[in-house]
């Protein structure tokens, strides 16, 4: 799967996937990715109430939790000369993979054969890891990591 995350603005990057077709923001806060419904629908390439769907059922049967896979973050919005704040619904990456499993679409299934490789190489190896991410500094990450204090 050959998606790439492309420019950053603070804490969003955007996600466009191998054809170019789809740009998707990802929000990036608390050492977790986040996306609304609408970028959910967009990356699996289903209707929105069908993700609105999936997420009650994932809630609905306990796999999740919603006080730990869901944050309503606010948006500030122009609406003719006035701002409005809204609170949205943004649901981390375990809610996503979990929506990814349950998906029958041509996206999900590239979704979820990216996910096992991922899932395979920390199981066979104990790490994945993000050639692209790690040509453009991941060392320093590393440096990190295996420092002790």
């Amino acid at each position: 799967m050959n998606n790439k995350l492309i420019g950053t603005e603070k804490n969003i990057i955007f996600y466009n996937d191998e054809e170019g077709n789809i740009q998707i923001e990802v929000l990036l806060e608390n050492e977790d990715v986040w996306l609304n419904t609408e970028a959910l629908a967009m990356l699996f390439n289903i209707d929105r109430s069908g993700i609105v769907r999936h997420i009650n059922n994932i809630y609905e049967d306990g796999e999740l939790e919603e006080s730990a896979t869901c944050a309503k973050i606010a948006q500030v919005q122009e609406e003719g000369k006035r701002k409005v704040k809204r609170n949205y619904s943004y649901y981390n990456l375990d809610m996503i993979i979990s929506i990814g499993f349950r998906v029958n679409s041509k996206k999900a299934i590239k979704f979820r054969t990216w996910a096992n490789k991922i899932i395979k190489d920390y199981m066979v190896q104990g790490f994945a890891l993000n050639d692209e991410r790690f040509s453009l500094g991941g060392v320093e990450l590393l440096d990190r990591l295996f420092v002790k204090p």
